[in-house]
């Protein structure tokens, strides 16, 4: 029986290859995935929703980044959400019926909204999971809590706690890969005292959830004896919640940056353009 569950993992990771995208201000890359992220939301046009993906791809090369490697961390939740789309392909037919239907059969009905929805839908999960793959790949977890919180520094004016609000973010961010590891380690002790799991066709998902019920509880105390681990590190360096902090890493901003946000800004205004009623038609 094999695991693979870090090396699947891709969000919260780091890889370091001194790209032009690892070169640019975690700023601007932070308001870039804001603006790219806003794209993906309102577009509801399929030939909109590729164009974007090939972007993101695009992206991912030009970070020297293997397209193979950042799809990859897909893999873990495939099954689950090869199920989720499964049964709204087949719930979702019955909110539309004014649509062309494809197939109507008993208790079964396919029609062209619900194709369309459940396309929407995946093409939607796949573009935001490389985008958060991407932030988390080409920068490094300190560097984006540093440039969050210089983001949302004017909101200190108001009383909102942005340090802890960057920090708390960014440690859940990066907890993610460590998780996964002692995920990982649990499902290879419980397998070799002769667990189940693993052992489920893929399409079997209800074994593979009852397979998952015995890994909760350990995979919690793990999660809060790191906390804990943590938070007495933490203490030990000194932290002291809401105190005043300078920076070692002072980032400076480059026309590149400035042109990164432009164009993420193009092509947001640019989605948004396309959903009105005449260009929708077309695509």
């Amino acid at each position: 029986m094999e695991f693979e569950l870090l090396r699947n993992v891709t969000i919260g990771q780091y890889i370091p290859t001194n790209s032009v995208i690892h070169r640019l201000d975690p700023r601007a890359k932070l308001l870039a995935t804001l603006l790219l992220g806003m794209a993906i939301s309102i577009t509801s046009s399929l030939v909109t929703q590729l164009l974007l993906l090939l972007l993101l791809l695009a992206i991912a090369k030009a970070s020297r980044l293997a397209v193979q490697y950042v799809l990859r961390g897909l893999l873990p939740s495939l099954r689950v959400l090869i199920f989720l789309f499964i049964i709204q392909l087949l719930f979702q037919g019955w909110r539309e019926p004014s649509g062309q239907i494809l197939l109507d059969w008993y208790w079964l009905r396919i029609t062209e909204y619900s194709l369309r929805f459940v396309a929407l839908g995946v093409l939607r999960v796949i573009e935001f999971f490389v985008l958060v793959s991407l932030l988390t790949l080409t920068t490094p977890a300190t560097q984006l809590t540093q440039g969050l919180e210089i983001l949302l520094g004017p909101l200190r004016r108001i009383g909102l706690p942005v340090h802890e609000i960057a920090l708390m973010n960014m440690i859940a961010l990066r907890f993610i890969p460590t998780l996964a590891a002692e995920l990982e380690q649990i499902m290879k002790a419980q397998a070799s005292r002769g667990g189940a799991d693993g052992q489920a066709p893929w399409w079997r998902v209800d074994v593979m959830a009852r397979a998952r019920i015995p890994l909760i509880v350990p995979l919690f105390i793990t999660a809060l004896r790191r906390s804990e681990e943590l938070i007495l590190a933490m203490e030990a360096r000194g932290y002291v919640s809401g105190a005043q902090r300078t920076r070692f890493a002072r980032f400076a901003w480059t026309k590149a940056d400035t042109l990164a946000i432009l164009g993420m800004l193009g092509i947001y205004l640019l989605a948004w353009r396309m959903q009105w009623p005449a260009l929708t038609y077309f695509l």
